[in-house]
């Protein structure tokens, strides 16, 4: 069975040596000193290797089972449930004023990272009720927030969110789902919903759906859409729970991975619902959980990847297959290990700089978010929107070939499922597909994201890059293995900004066909800066006489081999973006 140990000297390093969160001035970051977030992640760390990870495969080969219209979660669920309750664990960085820890959201990113790692398909279940509570937290009533937020906090009750139908994936405006409003107030919800992750289990009372719905006099297509607190039971005016509501899942999808999470067909049949947020806004609304929600998916993709080269790296160690091509380093046995050959060793520096450095890149997202809800900073809001599709969808293609590359150490073995590198792989391909393809993240990126608010935000990016490089010119150790690359790589990623200027206009195709390896290209060059800075830190580090050599050493020698092996791919990149679209369009529709 695979094993997980949680990376915490790696998040402790990316916290208080590379985003240095205590110096920050964000309101609340003070109380997040070394040791206070230590004691956090190892706790988490715990609870994660020895009751998380044990049901990982559990709930791979057991998955879920509906029976009269309940859904059985996998034998084990239901305790490590109540010990993620009862430890705090779902209330981490939500409101006091409703319960919650009130802790930083980079923290409940950071623990976060560790239960996805242990157990996606699990962590699934808390994950989307923290989504539907924060659509709650901004757009609800004070109403709505008294009845529903304390019990979802404390996940006595947990949440969803009911976009998708079987006509109607990504494009939205299409939708039949309707919302008849009645005399009390309350709306009629009536329609078929798919895809609905946690939308039915044993692991709560109750279960609060969030549904997009056309009510009467919306008009077409998207602007139309109003979104719909629909319990599966109601609540009384007491809070206690009354009648079943007019919600139930149909069937349980048979999935190519999370098994352990029940991914269901919902039908609502004349529903009762309350309206959240504003009248055929519903859009705005859903948008504030699938924000949080794609940050969420971007650190699965690679969260599960972690795990995937914790499991290589044993094996690698372990097992005995040829000899050094340069002497014989395991005499006294009949092979040496894996690891001195060097394509396992290129193999495993793919994995592991990768990790790390989408590690960075999450932690200061997560940062960046912190600062514009805690600090109110209307520029960090806008950089995170700009990167919320680049960490979507690049830190999840990359996961996912991560994951590939970690069972491909394996040999035959990683094809055979008792050694647990195939839940991996199929766990971590949903994360390019759901809260949003990856394509289209790339297509909103491109469409949307660069030229928001006048091109400012992506124009702070490209400062933000120049002013590092300028800020450490004079840095030897930096300049030739971290600061040249990432000048290059920013220049391939505002040359293919101005082929989008020049050509998007008279040319859409021309964009769009190249919005995916720009989605790349932005990935690897934020990779890059978070290794600059690491390197950084790194060298202070080795530089003021640190006992721990061997970390910084090591962490220097990876980001160089990033640097070196990985962030030259913004070049290909570029390349296949000034082609334009004319190799992409050039076959009609009947020569597929």
């Amino acid at each position: 069975m695979p094993s997980y140990t949680a990376p915490t000297k790696d998040m402790q390093f990316v916290l208080h040596e590379v985003l240095n969160v205590t110096k920050t001035g964000i309101p609340g970051y003070d109380e997040l000193e070394r040791d206070f977030t230590e004691a956090v992640l190892e706790a988490a760390g715990k609870v994660a290797s020895e009751v998380l990870a044990p049901l990982n495969v559990v709930g791979d080969t057991q998955g879920c089972v509906l029976e009269n219209g309940v859904v059985h979660t996998p034998a084990g669920f239901d305790a490590a449930f109540a010990a993620m309750k009862e430890g705090g664990w779902t209330a981490l960085d939500l409101d006091p004023e409703y319960g919650g820890q009130g802790m930083a959201y980079v923290m409940g990113t950071a623990v976060g990272e560790i239960f996805v790692s242990a157990n996606m398909a699990f962590n699934m279940y808390q994950g989307l009720t923290h989504g539907a509570y924060a659509a709650i937290h901004v757009h609800g009533t004070d109403a709505q927030k008294r009845t529903y937020l304390p019990k979802m906090v404390s996940c006595d009750w947990t949440g969803t969110m009911n976009l998708t139908e079987p006509h109607a994936g990504t494009d939205l405006g299409m939708m039949r789902t309707k919302a008849e409003p009645q005399a009390d107030g309350s709306y009629k919800i009536t329609g078929q919903k798919i895809f609905i992750s946690a939308g039915e289990h044993d692991l709560t009372e109750n279960i609060i759906h969030l549904v997009l719905a056309k009510a009467p006099g919306g008009g077409e297509g998207t602007k139309g859409i109003s979104l719909f607190i629909v319990p599966k039971f109601l609540v009384n005016d007491d809070g206690s729970l009354g009648a079943r509501n007019a919600v139930s899942v149909g069937s349980i999808e048979e999935k190519m991975g999370i098994h352990g999470n029940s991914t269901c067909v919902m039908n609502y049949d004349g529903a009762t619902g309350w309206l959240l947020g504003d009248l055929h806004k519903g859009m705005r609304a859903m948008f504030t959980m699938m924000n949080e929600a794609r940050l969420g998916v971007g650190l699965q993709g690679y969260a599960v990847a972690e795990a995937a080269y914790q499991n290589a790296v044993i094996y690698a160690r372990d097992r005995l297959q040829g000899r050094a091509v340069t002497g014989t380093e395991n005499p006294s046995g009949p092979a040496d290990p894996l690891i001195v050959h060097p394509d396992i060793r290129r193999n495993l520096m793919d994995q592991k700089s990768f990790l790390e450095g989408a590690r960075a890149f999450t932690f200061w997202a997560a940062h960046l978010i912190d600062r514009s809800h805690r600090a109110d900073d209307a520029e960090a809001e806008g950089l995170v929107s700009l990167l919320t599709p680049v960490l979507k969808g690049f830190l999840t293609d990359k996961g996912f070939e991560t994951a590939v590359n970690a069972q491909q150490v394996y040999g035959g073995h990683g094809y055979i499922e008792e050694w647990g590198m195939s839940q991996f792989v199929r766990d971590a391909r949903i994360a390019m597909i759901y809260e949003g393809a990856n394509g289209v993240q790339a297509l909103d990126l491109v469409g949307r994201k660069l030229a928001q608010d006048g091109g400012k935000h992506v124009m702070a990016f490209f400062d933000l890059v120049k002013d590092f490089i300028k800020e450490n010119d004079s840095n030897a150790a930096l300049k030739e293995g971290f600061l040249d690359p990432l000048k290059a790589a920013s220049k391939d990623l505002q040359a293919a900004g101005m082929f989008f200027m020049k050509n998007g206009m008279k040319d859409p195709n021309a964009a769009l066909a190249g919005s995916y390896d720009f989605m790349h290209l932005f990935g690897h060059v934020c990779l890059g800066l978070m290794w600059a800075r690491m390197a950084k830190a790194a060298q202070e580090a080795l530089d003021g006489g640190t006992s721990d050599t061997s970390f910084y050493e090591a962490k220097i020698a990876t980001g160089r081999y990033y640097m070196a092996r990985q962030l030259p791919m913004t070049a290909t990149h570029l390349a296949r973006i000034n082609s334009g679209a004319a190799p992409v369009m050039a076959l009609s529709a009947d020569q597929f």
